[in-house]
């Protein structure tokens, strides 16, 4: 027999030790030996993420190849052909060459169309079923499609690639985008598709051909497939289909703050820098480019008032300087140097989906242009310098009559995803006295900062 003092304290102890089980908290131990390891960050989204599918064909290649060669090197990026293209060294510098699976199984009936349409549509079929790894973006366009990749990479970092995006944009067109839809992508400004959007589209899309043979183009077949799955357009500003002709510089120095991202239909318009042709004239453009990918064709608005004189910066392309002092909104939409789309419409009853206004007929009446001559960088920034164009026999007066130059001080723009989300016009200041020489120093705003002539 136990005492009852012993039991009784037997008891005690067995009851102290359950409660120091249940109440005391065990002893401190180093976090890395209590928790599993974390899931090391996601890389950043680069080019090498973003898989270009380029529609092509045996018949344009040997014509296009100089847009693609401007821009596919820096890219991930395949050729997806209708038949094997002529013998020709040159192209064994462009992505590599893939030829369409037959499509002849599928109908098309839009008259006055070309069925070829069906082919470049289920291109983006091919793209996914050839399982490239790592792929966060399929890209597509037409083999006239010039794309600025560094800035294309930085528009899609702002989505998640595991959610469904489609993102382009619509044509600068009225009445394209009403005879197609205005909340189509058109392919030939390019679009994008993330990755979990790509898969379950292309396990679905067979049977969407077969619904949509009455529909002209491949862009309006996507639109619809993704239309049933649900998906609606995320607009870009940045993918321009350049539905218009003749002479761009209406449109290249008025660009929105969004990056530039892609140009089509260079065909149809006039060499975007005078005394080169169009091949030449792009060249010209990407070394700006190459240099400050970011800041291409960014407007920039200056004044100076010791001189009364609005300066507008196109970064990379082109300045205008005004006489007096033209408000910042005033300057913002596009001067009409462009022409409609379709052949033979009347200018003055085209319907554009921006803004615009008059560009003098009398060359004398317009500012004085400045072209891009040569840019650069070193430890200090970015520079570039800009020449007069003369037009006419037009005699000039004040401040700018013998302005031959300008140079444009600058750092290479360097946007985080939340600069991209806000974006903010950049200020520029005017380095004093200038005769034949104008220096210009482009810089991040003050908080409070106006852009506005200071009377």
């Amino acid at each position: 027999m136990i005492p009852s003092t012993l039991k009784t304290l037997l008891l005690l102890s067995f009851a102290l030790i359950l409660y120091l089980l249940l109440h005391v908290p065990p002893p401190y131990l180093p976090q890395s030996l209590l928790s599993t390891p974390h899931e090391a960050a996601p890389l950043p989204t680069s080019s090498h993420h973003l898989l270009f599918s380029i529609a092509s064909s045996a018949g344009s290649l040997g014509r296009r190849a100089p847009y693609l060669r401007l821009w596919s090197n820096s890219a991930r990026a395949i050729l997806f052909l209708d038949s094997p293209p002529p013998p020709d060294p040159s192209f064994a510098a462009l992505p590599p060459i893939v030829l369409s699976g037959d499509t002849s199984r599928f109908p098309y009936t839009f008259r006055r169309g070309l069925p070829s349409a069906v082919r470049v549509a289920r291109i983006i079929k091919e793209a996914v079923d050839r399982n490239e790894s790592d792929i966060r973006w399929f890209v597509f366009g037409d083999d006239d499609t010039v794309f600025f990749v560094d800035n294309l990479v930085r528009t899609l970092s702002k989505y998640d690639h595991d959610q469904w995006f489609y993102i382009g944009s619509s044509s600068e067109s009225y009445e394209q985008n009403e005879s197609n839809s205005f909340d189509m992508a058109f392919g030939g400004g390019g679009f994008a598709l993330s990755h979990s959007l790509a898969r379950a589209l292309a396990g679905v899309f067979d049977s969407c051909l077969m619904r949509y043979p009455h529909l002209f183009g491949s862009d309006a077949r996507i639109f619809s497939c993704l239309a049933e799955l649900g998906v609606g357009l995320t607009h870009e500003p940045g993918f321009h289909q350049v539905d218009i002709r003749g002479n761009l510089f209406g449109m290249l120095s008025a660009h929105p703050l969004s990056p530039l991202v892609s140009l089509h239909h260079l065909d149809s318009v006039d060499p975007i820098f005078p005394n080169r042709n169009r091949t030449q004239a792009l060249e010209h453009l990407f070394e700006a480019v190459n240099i400050d990918p970011a800041r291409i064709l960014q407007q920039t608005i200056c004044y100076d008032r010791l001189s009364s004189l609005t300066i507008s910066v196109a970064w990379g392309f082109s300045i205008q300087v005004f006489e007096g002092n033209l408000l910042l909104p005033d300057l913002l939409p596009l001067q009409r140097t462009f022409t409609p789309w379709r052949r033979g419409r009347n200018i003055s009853l085209s319907r554009y989906m921006f803004n615009t206004r008059e560009y003098p007929k009398d060359p004398c009446k317009r500012p004085v242009v400045f072209f891009l001559q040569s840019v650069g960088s070193n430890h200090d920034g970015v520079w570039s310098n800009y020449t007069r164009h003369a037009v006419g026999n037009c005699g000039q007066t004040g401040a700018i009559k013998n302005l031959e130059q300008i140079r444009v001080l600058s750092q290479k723009l360097e946007l985080n995803i939340e600069q991209m989300k806000a974006p903010r016009r950049q200020c520029c200041s005017i380095f004093p006295q200038f005769n034949k020489s104008m220096v210009l120093s482009i810089r991040q705003c003050g908080v409070d900062e106006l852009i506005s002539m200071h009377l």
